[in-house]
């Protein structure tokens, strides 16, 4: 299955920034859902508590349903730094692990099932963390309270069942 173009707006851009097409369906303690008309999208996100940024660009994590595309509960990651191209990146949730996949600051599950079950640790987590190294080699992680997400993603699957 081919998979959805990243979402790759901040969620402080998100509330703040006028968008003619975006609709907010909620904000749910530190997640919010929103959705876009063109393309369609719906999508839950988050910034990390401690965004240790690099300049030009803000971190994020989001899990996106794109139905023109039959594409359910994608994670999206955008990290706080670039990372080392040779460094792999994971995510923990509780006592699960996953490896993602990576560009150069963002990262996505490779394939639906390890979407679906990291939407199912998601659910039933406090916190999760993204670890890496960055381009000097300095391990950094970037952690995200997960209470609001189960549902902020429910508003966001239920923002694109509508239409």
């Amino acid at each position: 299955m081919k998979r959805a173009l990243p979402l790759l707006v901040p969620a402080s851009l998100l509330a703040a920034a006028p968008v003619a097409a975006r609709d907010s369906l909620g904000v749910f303690d530190s997640w919010g859902a929103f959705s876009d008309a063109s393309p369609r999208r719906c999508f839950a996100i988050a910034e990390p508590v401690r965004p240790g940024r690099a300049a030009g660009w803000r971190p994020f994590a989001s899990i996106a349903t794109w139905p023109g595309q039959a594409a359910r509960n994608q994670l999206h990651i955008r990290l706080s730094r670039e990372r080392d191209p040779r460094a792999r990146v994971t995510l923990s949730v509780g006592e699960r692990r996953f490896e993602l996949v990576a560009g150069n600051a963002d990262a996505w599950a490779p394939d639906t099932r390890t979407d679906a079950a990291v939407v199912a640790a998601i659910r039933s987590g406090r916190s999760m963390s993204v670890e890496t190294l960055g381009k000097g080699g300095q391990p950094f992680a970037d952690v995200y309270p997960l209470r609001g997400a189960a549902t902020a993603i429910d508003a966001a699957t239920l923002g694109c069942a509508r239409r």
